[in-house]
Formats: C-alpha cells, structure tokens, sequence
C-alpha cells in the first residue's frame, strides 16, 4: 500500500468530510512539538490539507520558521476511528489562499468568523493513515 492510498477509499473521505475536531503537532524551534487542536480540512483530490488560523499562534509562528516548510501531523479521532495526515506545511497569506481554506473550513465546520489577521495553512501531504467506519 503507498503512502496515500487511502486518498482512494471512500470511508476515509467520508471520515475526513464528517465534522470532527482534529490536533496539529508543529516543531518548536527547539525540537519539541507544540500540539493544539485546529480544524483541518482533506483536499484529497491535490493531496492537501487546509486550516485556517492568525498569524500570531504559536502553530503559524513555528511553521513560518521553516523557509521551506515545517514537518506537521494532524490527528483526528472518534472512539476507535481514526485518521492522521504528515506532510510538509506553510504559511499562506495571499487572499486567493486564505479565501480557500475559509470556504473550505464553512463547508465542514461553519463559517469563520472575521479576523484580518487570518492565513491559511496547506500541509502538502507525504502520508495517510488511519482506521476509518465502514460505509454502509
């Protein structure tokens, strides 16, 4: 199995499209992870993730220390099910960017509330786990 096969299986879609808070892990600049829940929403189509969040959090801040990115997880879990995403995340402050992750963030969650400090986070995923419901 590749590393993002499960892009492919419908119930993990539908465990991504099911509204379920998830934890992002970022690196700190001292090596130590910084966990804090966030809504993370699946492109799986591009192998992306979104979130949306201010530019002064601790978790844009980490990621914005890395030119190239900064290594991330996101866990989302439900009794047994669960689902987790790796990959390579940054900082996006473009609008057509923060546009996407917000439109994409309302479809699963609600609509975000203004803030015009806001970016969006992509996680450009390198590997897809998890144990997701059957679908009936």
């Amino acid at each position: 199995m590749s590393r993002l096969d499960l892009l492919d299986d419908p119930a993990y879609l539908a465990f991504w499209r099911a509204r379920h808070l998830c934890t992002v892990s970022t690196p700190r600049p001292d090596g130590t992870l910084h966990v804090t829940p966030m809504g993370i929403v699946l492109d799986a189509d591009r192998a992306f993730a979104w979130g949306i969040t201010s530019r002064t959090s601790v978790k844009a801040r980490n990621i914005a220390a890395y030119d190239e990115g900064a290594p991330v997880a996101v866990c989302q879990i439900d009794g047994r099910h669960w689902a987790s995403l790796e990959g390579v995340a940054r900082v996006l402050d473009d609008p057509e960017s923060v546009r996407e992750a917000e439109e994409r963030y309302a479809v699963r969650y609600k609509v975000p509330r203004a803030n015009p400090q806001r970016v969006a986070l992509r996680i450009t995923l390198s590997r897809v786990l998890g144990r997701a419901p059957e679908e009936h």
